[in-house]
């Protein structure tokens, strides 16, 4: 029987296309899978903060993304075998289209090229509004189009009525005999979830309550045949050796640094394998929130800044004197301060909101930011540094992704106090471009006129300023060693004190 106990699950949900409806579709299917008491273990493919938290929410255990760029074959199999093994059901949501990735000429980084490598099948999601017999030239070209995919079933989604289901049935079945049609769900608005200009609204600021929750699995068990799902998606394990990526050994010896890292509705970026790399390497962490009022906690021998969104509470951010005061004190006491996209924004001078309205920050470094009505910049991007830095000495390679919708204003054109630390390789097409910003004294315009002084060069040759910001959001994955050096420099930071 389907979800009988000692029996295991697993499929990727993918999409046609960017907007087709696979997310809410895969959020409905936590839901129901998890009210018939299956723990669910869900997984997102490619570079996504949004979806994962969205996961989370639902299915009360962390979401973790997979990445066939960022990561590679071996580490995402590592992590979907070793989830696996404290579940029942594995569900993966794809990226964009079915077989979008990285580049027009290879399936790297693509939602097919993760499904093949866990060995799992392929559940579409067809958009099927003011669509008929069309769907099935569409799903041709889907069956089609990589042979070694195993596409087993799809969704239609957005359908107009049950007769307009029938004409899909009608135009699929008799043509893909080993084609599941498990259903398809109507257009439905108090279930859909708003959007906005980085995606979705995020798990941090939607209540997805209860009656949602119901709401949303009750349309997933009407609508969609459940138990066909599960009868043809039973998992295998396959105990085929793959390399363990996660380095466990503790970066100092005998010294247990704790990093503060801001979490809340502005700083909600971190992929969950970060989290956890620190951790492994030695660290404590302490979460607190700048949007509740609260400062870097006492203690801390670092900080972590992620991104997220705060351009729209910086009205508050700029209010917490007590914060920007804490990251500024860190900061003069050269405490390590690694932070990312938002947390570079909150590091700046100011942030000018689509408003035009400019909102005081820390000012640690020389420039601000500004907010754009359009996207600034979307896409992966490989971390080569070419100096010593919080995360490790040149030529170490790290790989990310870069997307935000502001821009860096009033940087001045000389700034002898400020080195980058990053050489950034995008796309082929693209140039070669320096980033990482280490700003080695504080540059707000208080600061000079309190007459603080520059930060001291110590015995070791480094300076008391350690800062590392930058737009780029760096999977750790893909360079375990990272978590492990910034470790190591609040360890160190913390034995000198």
């Amino acid at each position: 029987m389907p979800g009988e106990p000692g029996k295991k699950h697993a499929f990727l949900v993918a999409g046609t296309h960017s907007g087709c409806g696979k997310t809410t579709i895969t959020l409905g299917l936590i839901a129901a899978l998890k009210a018939r008491g299956l723990r669910v273990q869900p997984f997102k493919a490619g570079p996504d903060f949004i979806d994962p938290g969205l996961h989370t929410k639902i299915a009360g255990t962390p979401s973790r993304n997979l990445d066939g760029w960022m990561l590679g074959r071996d580490y995402n199999i590592f992590q979907f075998r070793r989830l696996m093994a404290e579940s029942d059901l594995g569900l993966a949501e794809g990226v964009m289209g079915l077989f979008d990735g990285y580049e027009g000429g290879t399936e790297s980084g693509s939602s097919a090229e993760l499904a093949k490598w866990l060995g799992v099948p392929v559940i579409l999601v067809v958009d099927a509004r003011s669509m008929a017999r069309s769907a099935a030239a569409l799903l041709y070209g889907f069956k089609h189009f990589d042979p070694a995919l195993d596409l087993r079933g799809v969704i239609f989604n957005r359908i107009g009525s049950p007769a307009h289901l029938e004409y899909l049935k009608e135009a699929v079945c008799p043509n893909f005999p080993d084609l599941a049609v498990l259903g398809g769900i109507p257009r439905e608005k108090s279930v859909e979830i708003p959007e906005r200009h980085l995606g979705l609204v995020t798990a941090d600021e939607m209540a997805l309550d209860r009656k949602w929750r119901e709401k949303l699995a009750g349309m997933v068990e009407e609508f969609l045949d459940i138990d066909l799902l599960l009868d043809i998606t039973q998992y295998k394990e396959d105990t085929s050796q793959v390399f363990a990526p996660i380095d466990a050994e503790p970066a100092h010896e005998s010294i247990r640094p704790t990093i503060a890292v801001a979490r809340d509705a502005a700083f909600c970026f971190y992929y969950p394998d970060n989290l956890e790399l620190l951790e492994k390497s030695g660290a404590d962490l302490r979460f607190f929130s700048p949007v509740a009022g609260q400062a870097v906690p006492a203690g801390c021998s670092g900080v972590y800044l992620g991104g997220g969104y705060p351009e729209l509470f910086a009205e508050a951010i700029s209010k917490n004197f007590a914060f920007l005061e804490s990251l500024r004190q860190a900061a003069r006491d050269g405490m390590p301060i690694y932070a990312e996209c938002g947390g570079l924004m909150t590091l700046g001078q100011f942030i000018d909101t689509t408003e035009g309205v400019k909102f005081p920050m820390a000012g640690i470094l020389p420039f601000g930011t500004r907010m754009l009505a359009r996207r600034r910049a979307l896409g992966y991007t490989e971390v080569v540094l070419k100096r010593p830095c919080l995360l490790g000495e040149p030529g170490l390679k790290i790989r990310g992704h870069e997307f935000h919708y502001s821009e860096i204003v009033c940087l001045p054109e000389e700034s002898p106090g400020l080195e980058l630390a990053y050489e950034l390789r995008a796309r082929k097409f693209e140039q070669v471009r320096g980033e990482g910003y280490m700003p080695r004294q504080i540059f707000s315009d208080g600061e000079r006129q309190a007459g603080k002084p520059a930060p001291q060069v110590m015995h070791d040759g480094t300076k008391s300023l350690q800062v590392l910001a930058s737009y780029i959001h760096l999977h750790w994955g893909s360079a375990p060693e990272a978590a492990r050096n910034f470790v190591a420099r609040c360890a160190e930071w913390k034995e000198r004190r």
